[in-house]
């Protein structure tokens, strides 16, 4: 029997990309805006918030949305399981990370731009190229 090889799109050819993108826009603009509003603090504080909630969606983009085809199902099914479990230990570590090793800290700053970068995903389905069609 043959082994097939998955079929593979490129990371920046995902469907999920323009929010992964939006996502990181939205957490420069809201550090940089702390930077000007309240000081050096805030804008790093809030650049790792940010990046707390974007790099474990990179994460789960990269294990999710690897797999297509209907031969892959299983592979998909398991995939998406392996990258949640992934996304939820990453933001785990990030945040203790964060908090036990940059110091000073403004933690609001980094709650915020984490809440407001998570947010992004709300309007996932406005930036999606791929729309669903219904029955």
């Amino acid at each position: 029997m043959e082994t097939r090889t998955p079929n593979r799109l490129p990371f920046h050819r995902l469907a999920v990309f323009p929010v992964l993108m939006a996502q990181f826009v939205v957490l420069l603009i809201a550090a940089l805006a702390l930077w000007q509003w309240r000081g050096v603090v805030a804008g790093y504080s809030g650049l790792c918030g940010g990046l707390i909630a974007l790099l474990p969606n990179v994460y789960f983009a990269h294990r999710a949305f690897r797999f297509s085809g209907a031969r892959a199902a299983q592979s998909i099914v398991r995939s998406f399981y392996a990258g949640e479990a992934g996304k939820l230990i990453l933001t785990a570590v990030l945040f203790a990370l964060v908090f036990a090793g940059v110091k000073p800290l403004a933690p609001i700053a980094v709650f915020g731009v984490f809440v407001l970068t998570q947010s992004v995903s709300w309007f996932a389905p406005l930036l999606m190229r791929t729309r669903l069609s219904r029955p």
